[in-house]
């Protein structure tokens, strides 16, 4: 399949599993054009070998996406969220407050987040923490 094609896709399927909401701020935010701002993150990159599933990926604000692809975020296999806070300034701090002890996530359990993606990921921001 094209790489655009695979990414649109991809990024459909998870935001409309999300309702188009950040799983770690909660933020619904729309365009001026009634667009969804959120995006999708692969939480086991495809660089590295990861599918492009629902289950690999969560839908996140710019700002969450930029954290988390620099594994400066994660999350446990209780979909709780960690936060390097030795490395985040504190201002954005404030964005994690209310999903500190468990993201928001689908609806359907089935498009939740694999335990073994998740490993994947918190192994990198072990690495970085």
């Amino acid at each position: 399949m094209n790489r655009k094609v695979r990414e649109a896709n991809f990024r459909r399927h998870v935001c409309e599993a999300y309702d188009n909401t950040c799983a770690v701020t909660g933020l619904r935010i729309l365009n001026g054009g009634g667009k969804a701002e959120v995006q999708a993150a692969h939480i086991w990159s495809v660089a590295n070998g990861g599918p492009d599933v629902v289950q690999n990926g969560l839908a996140l604000s710019a700002t969450a996406h930029w954290l988390f692809d620099r594994h400066l975020i994660s999350l446990t296999d209780d979909y709780g969220l960690l936060v390097s806070h030795n490395r985040i300034p504190s201002e954005l701090q404030a964005l994690f407050q209310k999903q500190l002890q468990r993201v928001r996530l689908p609806e359907n359990q089935a498009y939740w987040p694999r335990p073994e993606y998740l490993r994947r990921h918190r192994a990198a921001y072990d690495n970085v923490g």
